[in-house]
């Protein structure tokens, strides 16, 4: 499984017109799924986000989780493969609609952007 996180101040999905979702400061994830992926996969990248300390404290170093800083997170893709760990993560997490052509907004803070791989190290 392989994710791109960008890290937004906010991001939103619209399908033929409709705004579907949209999220405020937090993480628009692009994800990605491949044949063999396993639960196993689908909580290690879960846990990445979960737990991934990019977001700046009092002092401007970058030293808070999404968790920390009451984020939120917008899956686009296979959404369904990640957003249920997530959400029991205690993340408010919003999705795309699946198999449909989406406009995907988003605006990026930093920009951070990470790539995470279940299965090799970048």
């Amino acid at each position: 499984m392989r994710i791109v996180i960008q890290k937004v101040n906010h991001a939103s999905v619209t399908v033929e017109g409709e705004l579907v979702s949209s999220i405020g400061p937090g993480f628009m994830v692009l994800v990605g799924s491949e044949e063999g992926d396993t639960d196993a996969d689908v909580k290690f990248i879960a846990g990445k986000i979960a737990g991934m300390r990019i977001f700046e404290d009092a002092d401007d170093k970058l030293n808070l989780s999404i968790k920390d800083v009451g984020g939120e997170v917008l899956l686009v893709s296979q959404f369904t493969l990640l957003g249920d760990e997530l959400i029991a993560a205690g993340i408010p997490t919003k999705t795309g609609r699946f198999r449909t052509h989406m406009k995907v907004l988003l605006e990026n803070d930093g920009p951070v952007t990470i790539m995470l791989d279940s299965h090799r190290l970048f």
